[in-house]
């Protein structure tokens, strides 16, 4: 996976500023690794400040809303890889316990 500095991150994303990216940082909203004494930003950081910047510039949302946009967010990512677990989970099983578990699935869905 490609690593990024600050300086790369200012660079690549139109809209930022260095106080709005130390601002969300210090927020927890963007969770750099410091390495090399320098702080690196992944791709999914980068990717995750480039969401920030479109909810907060091309649709408005102020840092109070963004309060409680972000842990959303960050919960719907945590369901999805959940729920990719437990696929893999079911996949694992004999096909009968999987034919089962898709019965079941089925069956509750329906109520």
């Amino acid at each position: 996976m490609r690593s990024f500095t600050e300086g790369q991150v200012l660079a690549s994303v139109n809209r930022l500023t260095v106080r709005r990216l130390r601002t969300w940082v210090r927020r927890g909203w963007i969770r750099p690794q410091a390495g090399e004494g320098r702080t690196i930003y992944t791709e999914v950081d980068v990717a995750r400040i480039c969401l920030l910047c479109e909810l907060r510039e091309d649709l408005s949302v102020d840092e109070e809303a963004l309060s409680m946009i972000v842990p959303l967010i960050d919960q719907i990512h945590g369901l999805r890889r959940q729920l990719r677990t437990l696929g893999r989970a079911v996949e694992s099983q004999p096909r009968p316990v999987q034919e089962q578990i898709k019965q079941a699935f089925q069956a509750l869905s329906e109520e």
